[in-house]
């Protein structure tokens, strides 16, 4: 594919994803429900340390810690811009077009992951940032903000944020439904992990590992067991890849 068409897929989809209402809505409620779950959390850091119960004590904790955590429901705000690059095409019937302008279903596919991937990352850097400068305040002085090691924190949530865009555009592709598409999400990145590790069975344990949302959180949390935060990215990044090749072969085996 020459640099031409790869530029003009690229533009393509960059416009209509930039075009609809839906994209700046909900970004828009990711900045909110980011803003609102940092300083919570925070809060709860906060009045932890100084109630009269200490086993609510936290210590000082540092701000890229409450990011991360506050990452657990943004997320499923975030990862709703990558599902609707490509089901709301599906309910529009404007996937036909799409598709008839560009015939190779591998082309654009990967354009709508790298526009998509590419929003979500910078959705990502946003937000991480909005999260911090929320939560250093409410923090006081129960919390830290070394700088090289927050920016490092944001910037991992936007890589997170980005491979978990990727991963619900995939299977958005491959489902054609945002409702399904969705509920599959929460399965696979939540409620099937949850089930294997509440049985506290090793076994059922390491299975959970290897799922995308708690390989996601070894990665941000920078944890070195059951395995590298690395692996953990890797896993992450496996699965928004296998995402992407069921969703290239749906759309290669299906009538637009």
């Amino acid at each position: 594919m020459s640099t031409s068409n790869r530029g003009g897929i690229l533009t393509a989809e960059w416009t209509k994803l930039s075009s609809v209402r839906s994209t700046w809505w909900t970004a828009l409620a990711g900045l909110l429900v980011t803003a609102a779950g940092a300083g919570q959390l925070a809060i709860y850091v906060a009045n932890g340390n100084t109630n009269d119960d200490p086993a609510d004590d936290a210590g000082v904790v540092t701000v890229g810690s409450v990011l991360i955590d506050s990452v657990e429901l943004t997320q499923y705000v975030v990862l709703a811009l990558g599902l609707l690059a490509i089901t709301s095409e599906f309910t529009s019937g404007t996937i036909r077009t799409t598709l008839q302008c560009t015939p190779s279903r591998g082309r654009v596919l990967l354009g709508k992951a790298v526009v998509a991937g590419a929003v979500t990352f910078a959705l990502g850097l946003l937000l991480g940032g909005v999260g911090a400068l929320v939560a250093g305040p409410v923090l006081g002085e129960w919390g830290s903000a070394p700088a090289a090691e927050t920016i490092g924190d944001i910037v991992a949530v936007a890589v997170y944020l980005a491979l978990v865009g990727v991963l619900a555009l995939g299977l958005g592709a491959a489902l054609r439904s945002a409702v399904l598409t969705l509920t599959v999400l929460l399965a696979t990145l939540m409620i099937v992990p949850l089930s294997l590790q509440e049985p506290d069975i090793d076994v059922l344990t390491r299975i959970a590992d290897v799922f995308p949302g708690v390989a996601g959180n070894h990665f941000l949390a920078g944890d070195t067991e059951p395995y590298p935060s690395l692996v953990g990215l890797l896993l992450l990044a496996g699965w928004a890849g296998a995402a992407l090749l069921l969703g290239r072969a749906a759309l290669r085996r299906r009538d637009a």
